[in-house]
């Protein structure tokens, strides 16, 4: 199972094809408008969305609600590509025609100068439209479609903040799955304490005000995942390490961890390990959840537990100091529209590129045509599992 995305921030569309799903699958338009809503808001989200509305529209690959084993594409349009015809059209310009809205000033933290020197683009326009974090918005159409599948077998995701601008939500998660979507989807900034999310909101409020940013760290909550997803033999089937890129792959993500993550360097390894313990009702299982989810780039049957760092939005109202490509002079550098927290928004990016790749590994770990085969050989291996 895969999929590309195409399109760029002011061009007319975001795209995809995924290919590989099994035919009979429910797919609905609604449940990834849901998903392309929820990314839209949270605090400190700027002005663009209050341009687009993302709505799918789906092209191929489902019919009458359920998919047919063909190519599913997908596309989101871009309610402002009316103002942007002239400067992101496809067509050819008259040579005696002004290029508009060049971008000669390099932007600090993004990918403007370095795609520029690698691609040999004097506009560095031609990078940042396509580096831009627009194109997570079809990733979690992508992860829509991903979450639906995994439903059919009982897993669900759920994500959340836990700390925006150096303020921590201490809450540990112990809450069902739908207690944490009850309580994020009613928070502004997807957290689960109310003390913290005051703090939070009030230091968005305050980095507004200084022209400045906030970074942050984001959490998603997988249940249901079986035994034994992903595999130990090959550095790239370690399921935990294909989730870890995932997650990196997110515009202006830093970090990964998992379970207890960075701070098991600090403690010694009867506090890190999860001990084994057997009963008749569940089988094999773990007393402790401290590695996330993971061994052995396998899943333990645990609850997976990652994390994402996210770093403050690279846009400032407060512009730092560049070159230009051109003039090799410096200047402050140029406000391309932009929020100035957008950590709430990529909590819900974060489950859906979540989403996919675990939906990936069933589709490897239970393989079928149709959700009738991958169904059975999953209940049949769970049986197996808990009677090993």
């Amino acid at each position: 199972m895969r999929f590309l995305t195409a399109g760029e921030s002011h061009g007319p569309q975001l795209t995809t094809i995924i290919e590989g799903l099994p035919a009979h699958l429910g797919i609905t338009a609604e449940a990834i408008n849901a998903e392309l809503k929820r990314r839209q808001g949270g605090y400190g989200r700027g002005r663009r969305m209050k341009i687009e509305t993302d709505q799918v529209q789906i092209l191929s690959g489902i019919r009458h609600g359920q998919t047919t084993g063909a190519p599913v594409a997908l596309v989101v349009q871009n309610k402002d590509w009316k103002n942007w015809q002239d400067i992101m059209g496809a067509e050819p310009i008259d040579s005696s025609q002004e290029v508009k809205k060049q971008v000669t000033r390099p932007r600090p933290g993004h990918a403007d100068l370095n795609g520029a020197i690698k691609y040999g683009h004097r506009d560095m326009r031609n990078i940042l439209e396509r580096s831009s974090a627009r194109e997570t918005t079809i990733r979690v159409a992508i992860g829509a479609v991903a979450k639906q599948f995994l439903s059919q077998f009982g897993i669900e995701i759920a994500g959340r903040v836990v700390e925006i601008g150096g303020v921590k939500d201490e809450h540990e998660y112990s809450s069902s799955i739908e207690d944490i979507r009850t309580v994020t989807e009613a928070s502004p900034v997807r957290c689960m304490d109310k003390d913290a999310e005051q703090k939070m909101i009030a230091a968005i409020d305050e980095a507004k005000n200084n022209g400045d940013s906030l970074g942050g760290v984001v959490e998603v909550i997988v249940t249901g995942v079986p035994v034994g997803l992903g595999s130990h033999v090959h550095y790239d089937r370690k399921l935990d390490a294909r989730i870890a890129m995932a997650v990196q792959s997110i515009n202006a993500f830093k970090g990964v961890e998992f379970g207890i993550g960075f701070s098991a360097a600090h403690i010694p390894g009867s506090q890190v390990h999860d001990e084994i313990i057997w009963s008749e009702d569940k089988g094999f299982t773990r007393k402790t959840n401290r590695l996330g989810g993971f061994e052995g780039g396998m899943t333990t049957g645990m609850p997976i537990v990652v994390r994402g760092v996210m770093k403050p939005i690279p846009t400032l109202y407060k512009p730092l100091q560049s070159v230009d490509i051109e003039t090799k002079e410096p200047f402050s550098a140029s406000i391309e529209r932009s929020d100035n927290c957008a950590v709430p928004a990529a909590s819900v990016v974060c489950e859906n590129v979540v989403a996919w790749e675990i939906a990936q590994a069933m589709m490897e770990k239970f393989p079928g045509d149709r959700m009738e085969e991958m169904k059975e050989a999953f209940e049949k291996y769970q049986e197996w599992a808990m009677n090993f």
